[in-house]
């Protein structure tokens, strides 16, 4: 018996959005016992994330499916855009 395959990836749809309440919680949680950047280094990290291309739905990265506003919290998390990071 074949499976039914849905169309595009999850990434795709609207469903994946994620409430700024949501989001804030992720970026706590995941933030727990981890060293984080500081204020700066995040400010500058989210405003290059909002002007790539690759940002989708104003929450999540395209190229590595992460939340940009955890990624960009992390002190040792880069930037996965393709053969040009925007940031490190």
């Amino acid at each position: 018996m074949m499976e039914e395959r849905q169309e595009g990836c999850k990434g795709c749809r609207a469903s994946v959005q994620v409430s700024p309440e949501k989001l804030q919680r992720l970026v706590e949680i995941a933030t727990r016992g981890r060293e984080t950047a500081s204020e700066e280094v995040y400010r500058q990290r989210i405003g290059q994330c909002e002007r790539c291309p690759g940002l989708q739905y104003g929450t999540t990265c395209q190229y590595c499916g992460c939340l940009v506003a955890v990624k960009a919290r992390l002190q040792d998390s880069a930037c996965p855009y393709p053969f040009a990071p925007k940031w490190s």
